[in-house]
């Protein structure tokens, strides 16, 4: 993958180019908000690593200037704050994923192969979750080779939980990317809608494969991959914290 950097502490920059390279990517380096949007903006890299302290542009500032204008680019956020608003404020301007310092570099290089995959899922005709398929061309969906039927607006909605299988989606997101209007918080109608596939899939005793993640919205296992990388976290030292951005 092409990648760009975004990160302003020098020594920790050149560690995590090299660990990165290590992984067969290519890699470019951006020390501040201007560099990292101008270079997104002109090349359009597969993946953005963004640190949200970063000087001239901040990091939430690089995503409201690149959000709508880098389709092919999938970011990750790496930073120090913790708090669940500006978590959601990044997801919501197009982050795909979301990982705090300090960090394991197993974790890292992990959410970097998932945002490949999910990529390349992307440009698949079939998606798959378990035993659940999804033809984007003839618009089926089956379980089992059982076939389902869904609304238009359904399907879209089941769609775009599988594209993003791994990582939860907020309420905000999904008006935005599957209702394609703004995010407005008097309207339930993204329950509304879980709530029909749950009952469709419930046929099948598949109800739990949406699931709902308090405070984040809902996804596709989710519970399943952090399970996953807190296992293999657990194996690792953590990379010490550089700064608090």
């Amino acid at each position: 993958m092409n990648i760009l950097l975004a990160e302003d502490h020098g020594p920790l920059c050149e560690f995590l180019r090299g660990a990165l390279e290590r992984e067969g990517h290519q890699v470019h380096c951006a020390q501040d908000g201007i560099q990292a949007r101008d270079y997104v903006l002109e090349h359009q890299p597969d993946l953005l690593v963004l640190d949200l302290g970063l000087p001239l542009l901040s990091g939430i500032e690089v995503l409201r200037a690149i959000d709508g204008r880098a389709a092919n680019t999938s970011i990750i956020v790496l930073t120090g704050r913790v708090d669940l608003s500006v978590k959601l404020e990044c997801l919501n301007l197009g982050a795909d994923d979301y990982l705090t310092k300090p960090f394991s570099l197993q974790e890292l290089n992990a959410r970097c192969r998932a945002v490949r995959r999910r990529r390349a899922e992307t440009e698949s005709t079939v998606l798959r979750f378990e035993d659940l398929l999804l033809n984007r061309v003839t618009r089926e969906v089956t379980v089992r080779g059982q076939a389902l039927e869904f609304t238009t607006k359904e399907f879209a909605l089941l769609e775009y939980l599988l594209l993003n299988s791994g990582r939860p989606v907020s309420r905000q997101e999904l008006l935005r990317q599957v209702w394609r209007v703004m995010p407005d918080a008097g309207t339930n109608v993204v329950d509304v809608y879980i709530n029909y596939l749950r009952r469709k899939l419930g046929v099948f005793d598949k109800s739990d494969l949406i699931e709902t993640l308090r405070g984040e919205g809902y996804g596709m296992g989710v519970r399943t991959a952090v399970e996953s990388l807190k296992a293999s976290a657990m194996s690792l030292p953590l990379f010490p914290r550089a700064g608090a951005a």
